[in-house]
């Protein structure tokens, strides 16, 4: 089908259709950003909420316990499952997720498994395009759920209202979430698994670290057990708390910050890759053999690449 006739079917609410759009929008198929353009206007009904931590924190069955609390509210919910080091794509369904059957069979929810096809960075930007198009087409709430804790996660779930980061007992999590800058960009953390040993001491300690933080915000240290649904309803409590502190004007703060952030990347992007054309390949060649020579400074033959790119 063509672009209008995908867009039709879009804003009719055909689940296919949207399937499509974050196809074109993951594959980065030519013509993509028109569409990212017709849909912009009917954004920012969605509240994003960002689920993060390391490998086996157990963020998966937060998400499936998570869900089904805001379809008790008539809530519809996107998941987007972000996967930095699978070599594979799903469509709208994540194969390897027996569990999630019952989510599935729910038209209110949507799951869509995202990897990044060759390219940690691509990933994040691909994310967030993601996310437009899923905010677009109505949803309530967009969970974004990612695998582990490093650069490219950060980038993920900094384009949420809401930051979970979900650690649990005795695995040196706190430290590991430290060194990755998770800390400061999480709003609630969860403590999973906090039926196992030393789960008293592992809250004890991340109070010990927030206390040490200046933020008008503090964040809630919520326990829970994933798999047996405990807690799960405190975790909610404390994300719409954090909502509820964010406010209109706090909300509109966060989201236009992310917005700069985002245009700041699609405009490096674009002039990276006007800068890398064929053309200017060429003049990177020209420009090196001078450099080689001593006819110019690397400084120089850069502010020269630079204006040549403008001109063209």
């Amino acid at each position: 089908m063509d672009r209008d006739q995908l867009l039709t079917r879009f804003f009719a609410h055909d689940p296919i259709a949207l399937a499509k759009i974050i196809s074109l929008i993951e594959n980065r198929v030519p013509g993509y950003q028109e569409i990212l353009d017709a849909l912009y206007p009917k954004t920012g009904g969605a509240y994003r909420i960002g689920i993060t931590g390391p490998p086996g924190a157990g963020k998966s069955s937060l998400v499936d316990r998570l869900t089904p609390l805001y379809r008790a509210e008539q809530k519809t919910v996107a998941i987007v499952a972000c996967d930095p080091t699978s070599p594979f794509t799903g469509g709208a369904l994540l194969g390897d997720r027996i569990r999630m059957q019952d989510l599935l069979s729910d038209e209110g929810v949507y799951i869509r498994s995202m990897a990044t096809r060759g390219s940690l960075g691509g990933l994040a930007k691909a994310a967030q395009e993601a996310a437009l198009a899923l905010d677009a087409f109505g949803f309530d709430v967009i969970l974004f759920e990612t695998i582990g804790v490093g650069q490219v996660e950060v980038d993920i779930v900094q384009a949420a209202d809401t930051v979970v980061l979900v650690l649990v007992p005795q695995s040196g999590d706190v430290v590991q979430a430290m060194k990755a800058g998770l800390m400061e960009i999480a709003d609630v953390f969860c403590v999973n698994k906090a039926d196992q040993g030393e789960a008293d001491l592992a809250v004890k300690n991340l109070q010990t670290v927030l206390s040490l933080a200046m933020r008008d915000w503090v964040p809630p240290i919520v326990s829970t057990v994933a798999t047996a649904g405990q807690g799960i309803e405190k975790l909610k409590e404390a994300i719409e708390k954090h909502r509820e502190f964010l406010g209109g004007e706090g909300l509109r703060a966060r989201r236009r910050e992310r917005l700069r952030a985002f245009l700041k990347q699609l405009i490096e992007d674009e002039l990276r890759t006007s800068l890398w054309d064929g053309e200017g390949l060429k003049s990177l060649e020209t420009q090196l053999e001078r450099v080689w020579a001593k006819e110019l400074s690397p400084h120089q033959a850069a502010r020269e690449l630079l204006k040549a790119t403008a001109r063209r």
